[in-house]
């Protein structure tokens, strides 16, 4: 049996080059997500109920946030899931999609830009981190090291540039297929 095409549905979307790799960052920081979870269950059930607490528990976390969220930037982008209000753009795209397409390009390549000093920033303390060994937590009891977590935001950081980058073919590709009485911001909401 065939599967059925929807002619009145719009045509799908194409697929950002680094959806997959992008993706694969993100589950990644979902599974860390699920691990710290149950850290802190454990914790928790260990220092309430067997009083004897997991040691690290808490630094771990708080430094795996920041870790979290440059491993799923990059999905977030490919996606056009990054946070943007619409309510501007819905009132200029009706006056000129070409105003609309500018600004999304204009916004990509700020996203580019952004995220590439940001990661020129973070790398001298990558490698500093790198070099003296710097970890976190108390030397003898709890310690894991830093380099690993700053390695994380370089790295979310260059894929993210990257995404905006490699989105604009996407952004001019989607303004050129979609007639301005339809929809101003080609599909997108």
């Amino acid at each position: 049996m065939a599967a059925e095409t929807d002619l009145d549905a719009p045509p799908q979307a194409s697929r950002h080059p680094l959806d997959l790799p992008a993706n694969l960052l993100a589950s990644l920081g979902t599974v860390w997500i699920f691990v710290i979870m149950c850290l802190v269950v454990a914790d928790v059930i260990g220092r309430d109920f067997l009083d004897a607490p997991i040691t690290g528990v808490a630094e771990f976390s708080a430094r795996s946030v920041a870790s979290i969220v440059f491993l799923q930037l990059a999905a977030a982008i490919c996606s056009s899931r990054m946070t943007r209000s619409d309510f501007l753009l819905n009132i200029i795209g009706k006056r000129s999609t070409a105003a609309v397409k500018a600004l999304d390009v204009f916004n990509a390549l700020v996203g580019a830009a952004l995220f590439s000093a940001l990661a020129m920033i973070a790398w001298p303390e990558l490698q500093g981190s790198l070099a003296s060994a710097e970890f976190y937590g108390v030397q003898g009891v709890y310690s894991v090291p830093a380099w690993p977590f700053r390695g994380l935001i370089v790295a979310g950081s260059a894929a993210a540039a990257l995404c905006y980058l490699l989105s604009i073919p996407g952004i001019l590709a989607r303004h050129a297929a979609v007639p301005s009485s339809e929809d101003p911001l080609g599909g997108r909401t």
